[in-house]
């Protein structure tokens, strides 16, 4: 009965234990907190107290001096401050931890940018790149830099690169001081084409609209215009205001008709031209059938030169890229990432992720043969 009634002593296994416990939770704590302070951070960033929210990140860094994404925001605070050398240190030591992060990488690079250290910010960017070659915002970054260092060639490479990734990075890119240098060069000019022929298939096909909706100048505009008219991609058209000799005349654009049945066409109809009715390509559609089935075959079979060919197709906006973005965006973008790593990794990447690849054009296949999805929108849409 007296070992019932003693009291029992923990033995060192519980003890232990019990240790452990109560550091675990002290660690759940601390997380909690640092967690709590960086939110703190970011919804002072949002409301543009950079000073609030750099000391909120601070105490985060107390709790975790390792805390990645704490030394990233703290840096990008400082930046949006003009105190660039100090962002540069967060993202180093943001770098000291954890190497391969792409973010830290790019943002470090357009701080070297703003101290115009050129050189330093193409090496950031090559690095944010190696780590995250599907970074559309580093290619357009790295673009810059190497345009404004007078490196225009590879420059436009880069460009051209991230509008591969996102193409509205060509609207950015011909709105953006920094490739002044490169603006002469005929490669930035056919990106000035596309993108002014994007906006004539979106319905805003009198010049003044044009530079309107593009930002650009109007003497870049009326280049493109004939370059695009000369190419037949466009035809020149006039509508006529009022009677004779007191009316007048004024140009206008439209798309050539065998570009508008590939591509597609939209009109804004309506008070203050807001509502648009898509034309739905439909020869295109059909085109599109064609070329998935193709690079299906080519997938199946390990054909990486077929398969990329095929995919640059439905990609480029020059081909089925602008109905592809307009009918079938996702997969759009999924094509476009996976003919970036086909390009990086080659024939064992094509091998080692057939399922995939043949599961999308498939699926994309299935949405193509249903027909056109293109209706009209909504006022104001």
């Amino acid at each position: 009965m007296g070992n019932f009634l003693r009291r029992r002593t923990p033995n060192k296994d519980q003890n232990e234990v019990s240790a452990r416990s109560s550091e675990e939770e002290q660690l759940d704590i601390k997380d909690i907190q640092k967690i709590d302070q960086y939110k703190k951070g970011i919804s002072h960033m949002s409301d543009d107290k950079m000073e609030d929210a750099i000391r909120d990140f601070d105490l985060a860094l107390r709790l975790d001096p390792g805390y990645v994404d704490a030394w990233i925001k703290k840096g990008y605070a400082h930046f949006h401050l003009d105190e660039f050398t100090v962002a540069i240190s967060c993202y180093e030591k943001a770098l000291e931890i954890d190497i391969n992060n792409a973010e830290a990488w790019n943002l470090k690079g357009l701080a070297f940018y703003k101290l115009k250290n050129y050189e330093k910010a193409i090496q950031a960017c090559e690095n944010a790149i190696d780590f995250d070659p599907n970074d559309g915002m580093a290619w357009y970054n790295l673009a810059c830099y190497l345009v404004l260092s007078e490196n225009v060639g590879d420059g436009l490479e880069a460009l051209k690169r991230s509008i591969e990734i996102d193409i509205s990075f060509a609207r950015k890119a011909v709105r953006d001081r920094d490739f002044e240098y490169a603006r002469a060069e005929e490669g930035f000019r056919r990106i000035v084409e596309v993108v002014v022929l994007e906006a004539i298939r979106q319905g805003y096909n009198y010049p003044g609209k044009i530079v309107w909706i593009t930002s650009m100048d109007k003497e870049e505009v009326e280049y493109a215009l004939n370059g695009l008219a000369m190419k037949g991609l466009i035809v020149r058209k006039e509508q006529r205001y009022g009677y004779y000799p007191f009316g007048r005349k004024e140009e206008y654009y439209e798309l050539a008709k065998a570009i508008a049945e590939r591509v597609g066409t939209t009109k804004r109809t309506g008070f203050l031209h807001r509502t648009k009715t898509l034309s739905a390509p439909v020869q295109q559609l059909r085109d599109i059938s064609e070329i998935l089935g193709e690079a299906k075959m080519a997938i199946e079979r390990g054909d990486l030169d077929a398969t990329t060919k095929n995919f640059e197709l439905l990609i480029n906006p020059n081909k089925h890229g602008a109905a592809m973005i307009e009918q079938f965006f996702d997969d759009h973008r999924d094509l476009r990432l996976y003919q970036i790593r086909l390009k990086d990794r080659g024939l064992e990447y094509l091998n080692s992720h057939k399922a995939e690849l043949l599961n999308l054009v498939e699926n994309l296949d299935a949405k193509v043969r249903a027909g056109p999805v293109s209706s009209p929108q909504p006022k104001g849409q």
